[in-house]
């Protein structure tokens, strides 16, 4: 069922432009005016950006962070307090069911994650306890703000800090909640979660400490330029981590530990790390911008008029123009000629990490028989 959150305060802001109602971002503002310009103050200065519709709960209990270790996919068993890390929700076969990023401060666990699967992800944590001393427990009390751009420095007065953390590092914040370093959408990115009471008065707060407003349609589309998956948008039910560079602990910014075992799904990540290949792959895509009707999150990516993937979150970009985040087969070479909808396609070279170099299990195996 899908959940949709309650309006921001921040949409009474004078500029905001609310999403769509049927988007998933509805309750936030979609851009104050000029989202190219906000995209490149995320990326040149400071931009501010309401995420309050993200679902925010926490983990109590002196066994929160061993047992959370044995029911996803992230090495949280060790996890340090003011560190933070990106964890998976995997199914019996190795599909993603939920992406969430957490972070230990104070003895608690904070997660964040999509406001239309958190419920869920609350709901299936809730059931796995079982004699664990860890409490899940829903926080509708605190809300998401994010922070972009390499001055975010200059705000370290009306941020109430010293410095700034680390990537992944979270520092309390006077008044109660934190302040956290992620690895993306930009090298400057992030993330404070405030109680909702308190969030127009940190909004008001930053943007006259010099924070330049932004909308959700900034975040999207450095998000995008950045391959980074959004789950929902740019996966679907068939998903697994390795198609959408969801591989690797803090160090590399995933969210799928390859150290680790116990958790459900496990198998899936093991035999395709070690003996197979995905078949899907996630990649950039651009689009031609002079179609006048444009497909939509889901649509098929074809080659020839055959199916060859599914077309992810599409967005304009500042510099970029019309792109999109796709998961394409792996047989798909990056210069195919492809078609989104009525829109011509082209795999971004860059972010084309095509490799049929053999792993070293099935090198083995092969070994063992001779070849």
């Amino acid at each position: 069922m899908s959940v949709v959150a309650a309006p921001s305060p921040v949409l009474g802001v004078p500029g905001a432009v609310a999403a769509v109602p049927e988007s998933p971002d509805a309750a936030v503002a979609w851009h104050y005016g000029d989202p190219f310009a906000e995209q490149r103050a995320a990326v040149e200065r400071v931009a501010i950006v309401d995420r309050s519709h993200r679902f925010v709960f926490t983990i109590s209990g002196a066994e929160r962070l061993s047992w959370l270790h044995t029911v996803s996919s992230q090495h949280v068993a060790a996890l340090a307090d003011g560190e933070s890390a990106e964890n998976l929700d995997l199914d019996l076969n190795g599909r993603v069911q939920h992406h969430f990023v957490l972070t230990e401060l104070d003895g608690t666990v904070w997660v964040d994650t999509e406001a239309d699967r958190g419920s869920a992800l609350l709901d299936f944590l809730t059931k796995m306890v079982f004699w664990a001393d860890a409490k899940p427990q829903e926080a509708t009390d605190y809300a998401v703000l994010s922070l972009l751009g390499p001055r975010t420095d200059t705000l370290l007065p009306a941020l109430g800090i010293e410095a700034l953390p680390d990537t992944y590092g979270a520092v309390a914040l006077p008044g109660g909640g934190f302040l956290r370093r992620m690895p993306w959408p930009t090298p400057d990115s992030f993330d404070l979660i405030v109680p909702r009471a308190d969030l127009l008065r940190w909004w008001t707060a930053l943007t006259e400490a010099g924070a330049e407003a932004a909308g959700l349609w900034a975040f999207e589309a450095l998000r995008v330029a950045a391959l980074r998956p959004r789950i929902g948008m740019d996966t679907d039910e068939r998903t697994i981590p390795h198609e959408a560079r969801w591989i690797g602990g803090p160090a590399e910014h995933g969210a799928v530990h390859l150290d680790k075992g116990c958790y459900r799904g496990q198998e899936t990540v093991a035999r395709v790390h070690n003996l197979g290949k995905p078949p899907r792959r996630l990649v950039l895509l651009h689009l031609d911008g002079s179609a006048d009707d444009r497909p939509v999150t889901g649509d098929p990516i074809t080659a020839g008029g055959r199916a060859v993937g599914r077309l992810g979150t599409i967005i304009d970009h500042y510099e970029l123009g019309p792109i999109a985040l796709a998961l394409v087969k792996r047989a798909v070479p990056a210069d195919a000629k492809l078609e989104a909808g009525p829109m011509a396609a082209a795999i971004d070279p860059d972010s084309d990490q095509h490799d049929d170099t053999p792993q070293a299990g099935r090198l083995a195996v092969e070994r063992l028989r001779g070849r």
